[in-house]
């Protein structure tokens, strides 16, 4: 081999050993890049992962309190869909009681919401023909008998002493000026009760206008005897 051949050879063999010294170099370099590359990714997927499992956790949450409020909605609006139930019951017991005790009801109350003793009272028309009568009379004689002066037992006793009373119980009614409650002609749509007229004055006594009173009163308290 002479010296050209030598110096091509020596050329080649360092020429081969750079070539696989920056082969090693660049296969290292990918390698190192490649486990960059996949801790990256690996991170990245981890924050994903992560930030998606935070939002679906955040929503869990917004659905249960979301459906924790409805059921408290639907609670509540069945509570107060029973408590309604529970007052227009008592309405209609106070619109269907005996004839009896419903006139002795509407007589106490027409004693206890007159102030003049003057007064008209407007029924429904059922009402009005039916008790209208009985109430505004029964109403007189207890407001009569508040004014009016008592006589023995011993001379009401008589058929005569029964006229005597009626008699003095007229006076005392005329004198005072009370126990003159009048039947009106009008009459109301109203469920029961009656409404009472002094001029322009008027006192609702209709029993639903009552009951609707009552229950802003007594609600809570109906609320804790039905769902204690």
């Amino acid at each position: 081999m002479n010296g050209i051949e030598k110096i091509t050879a020596k050329i080649a063999a360092d020429t081969e050993a750079e070539i696989a010294q920056l082969t090693a170099q660049t296969d290292e370099k990918v390698q190192s890049i490649g486990k960059a590359a996949q801790a990256q990714a690996d991170k990245e997927t981890a924050d994903t992962l992560a930030r998606g499992r935070k939002a679906a956790d955040e929503r869990l949450e917004r659905l249960k309190s979301a459906a924790q409020m409805e059921t408290r909605k639907l609670a509540l609006g069945a509570k107060q869909e029973v408590l309604g139930e529970a007052f227009d019951l008592a309405l209609e017991k106070l619109c269907t009681l005996p004839d009896g005790e419903y006139i002795e009801l509407l007589t106490r109350l027409a004693v206890e919401a007159s102030s003049t003793g003057r007064e008209q009272l407007v029924f429904s028309p059922k009402d009005r023909a039916r008790i209208g009568k009985q109430v505004v009379v029964a109403a007189n004689d207890t407001l009569v008998k508040g004014v009016a002066p008592e006589l023995p037992n011993s001379i009401t006793d008589t058929k005569v002493g029964a006229l005597l009373g009626k008699v003095v119980n007229s006076t005392a009614a005329i004198v005072t000026g009370t126990g003159m409650l009048t039947l009106s002609e009008e009459t109301r749509p109203i469920k029961g009760g009656f409404i009472m007229v002094d001029g322009d004055v008027e006192i609702n006594c209709a029993f639903e206008t009552l009951v609707r009173l009552q229950r802003e009163k007594l609600e809570k308290d109906v609320a804790n005897l039905l769902f204690n």
